[in-house]
């Protein structure tokens, strides 16, 4: 029996299989290099390992993915000024990995670029032709191989992941209030003088310190509540930073006096004991295992929109499984708009307009460092797990 094949049913069979075809999602962890990324890269005082994980990756946080450990090296994990990072392929996959040479490389000659290559027997160093990306290395004039040595931590200190000046005041100071917080923190009375308003080297009064053996508070008060723009959910309340004071005399009615101030204090404002400030951290940025959705709900002496280097409260914390190095990212609110054909309401879907590393989590609220932006930042846009 013949068969007829209408053209019409064909095209329509095919426009179908195509629609219902599954379609693999692109995957937001794909690992990327920058199009104009180095082969290597010496590392020189004031980066971080952000700013170099940026040169060579689209997603910096994807650092770790293509790190190797030298295992010649002490503390491969930290980076020096001075160390060299190479790119290269194994197995078609990109591979970085950090040397340490014993001496400074000689003067390159016009043309050509110095090379540190590490192998299993050391490091060997020498010129050669600059290649071109994926092209043959052509070597040039002798080469000696040098071992790796452990670097001294008199010679330099290893680079931060982040700029350290930025989050430094923010790592030991109260960000968030809670009832449990106000519960056990001492509070301001009044000036010797019976002034209310307290300013630098104020003597004043306070009640409620428990432990005779802390020297230094902090001094703060309630600020912004911590609410979702959303869904109108409060999440705490800011500790706004007044002053530091310093222990004269403690009783049950203690005697401090203010050692900085800040702001103007008054009475009812919370002192709460200065803890020692730890080393900052080493954070590994990395993306979140699960997926985390949140808000942001304050931005730290910001003003209506902002971008890289903004300090933002971000709706999620601990309970979320959210860790001090995780990466997020930013997501600008759609707006309502009028359809013009349609003249009814829809929503503009929300956009990627940032990356927000995590440095440090409480059990439902979170501070973040914006890293970058495409454009401005608000309060009330999401964040959530790249």
């Amino acid at each position: 029996m013949s068969r007829n094949h209408n053209p019409l049913i064909i095209a329509l069979t095919l426009f179908l299989g195509i629609i219902l075809t599954p379609v693999a999602p692109v995957r937001a962890d794909v690992l990327e290099l920058q199009p104009d990324h180095p082969d290597r890269y010496v590392v020189v005082p004031g980066d971080t390992l952000w700013d170099i994980a940026t040169r060579f990756l689209k997603s910096p946080w994807h650092w770790p993915k293509i790190w190797k450990i030298n295992e010649q090296i002490a503390n491969p994990h930290l980076i020096y000024p001075g160390d060299v990072i190479l790119l290269r392929w194994v197995d078609g996959q990109p591979q970085l990995t950090v040397l340490r040479k014993e001496q400074p490389v000689q003067d390159e000659e016009p043309g050509q670029v110095t090379v540190v290559e590490g192998t299993d027997e050391g490091i060997t160093v020498g010129t050669e032709e600059t290649p071109t990306p994926g092209g043959p290395r052509k070597t040039i004039g002798n080469r000696e191989k040098l071992k790796p040595r452990v670097r001294s931590k008199s010679l330099a200190s290893a680079i931060p992941t982040i700029r350290p000046e930025v989050i430094a005041p923010f790592l030991t100071r109260p960000l968030v209030i809670t009832d449990d917080l106000l519960d056990d923190a001492g509070y301001v009375g009044i000036g010797v003088d019976n002034r209310r308003a307290l300013g630098d080297r104020s003597v004043f009064y306070a009640r409620g310190l428990t432990d005779k053996k802390n020297e230094y508070y902090y001094i703060f008060r309630h600020g912004e509540v911590l609410r979702e723009k959303s869904s109108g959910k409060v999440f705490g309340y800011e500790a706004v930073y007044l002053g530091d004071a310093q222990l004269i005399r403690f009783g049950k009615v203690s005697k401090l006096v203010v050692s900085s101030a800040n702001l103007e204090i008054l009475p009812g404002d919370r002192l709460l004991p200065v803890e020692k400030a730890p080393p900052l951290p080493r954070y590994q940025p990395r993306a979140p295992k699960n997926k985390v959705k949140g808000e942001i709900l304050l931005a730290k002496n910001a003003v209506d929109e902002f971008g890289p280097l903004a300090i933002v409260a971000i709706s999620t914390g601990s309970s979320q499984g959210l860790e001090e190095g995780h990466v997020l990212r930013i997501l600008r609110t759609g707006v309502r708009v009028r359809d013009p054909v349609l003249k009814s309401f829809y929503k503009l879907p929300n956009e990627e307009s940032g990356i927000l590393l995590v440095f440090k989590v409480f059990k439902r609220v979170s501070y973040g460092l914006v890293m970058s932006s495409d454009g401005p930042i608000q309060v009330g846009d999401k964040v959530e797990t790249p």
